[in-house]
């Protein structure tokens, strides 16, 4: 549940930063609208406005990112309990088999552990994969003002 309502809060956030980029576009064309009739006064609002928004809209996008990255350590934390109380499972039949020593089923069992620890591999690389994919904080510096340079020089 708990689950559910970080992911529910990170696509709210998310939407609301949309929300803010769009005021944001409408603030700028009523910017261009006051300056053309010459009230810079009013344009001079507008861009504050404008300012305002693109501010809300990053301040949005960043709590998204968190919320879901905290989204995904939660995810992780229940897939390894599950895993985990599985293996324990396992390891007390394994326990009750080799008092027993039938070859049988202590062969099923081995197999059944492998399976399971296979499954815990995989799962421990989706949770790293999407650690890395979701914690946006972790992103080097000088790739993103990189980025923003050449965003700036295809926009003239």
């Amino acid at each position: 549940e708990h689950l559910f309502n970080l992911k529910f809060a990170a696509k709210e956030l998310n939407r609301n930063s949309k929300k803010c980029d769009k005021e944001e576009k409408a603030e700028k064309a009523k910017i261009k609208k006051a300056i053309q009739k010459g009230n810079m006064e009013v344009a001079r609002i507008h861009a504050e406005n404008a300012i305002r928004q693109k501010n809300q809209a990053i301040n949005f996008l960043r709590m998204s990112a968190r919320v879901d990255a905290v989204a995904a350590r939660v995810q992780t934390a229940v897939t390894m309990g599950k895993v985990t109380k599985s293996m324990a499972g396992v390891v007390k039949s394994m326990d009750a088999t080799l008092k027993s020593m039938n070859l049988e089923k202590i062969s099923a069992l081995m197999d059944k552990f492998e399976h399971q620890f296979e499954t815990l591999d995989v799962q421990t690389q989706q949770m790293e994969d999407t650690m890395s994919n979701t914690t946006t904080l972790t992103t080097p510096q000088n790739q993103v003002d990189m980025l923003l340079q050449e965003m700036a020089d295809e926009a003239g």
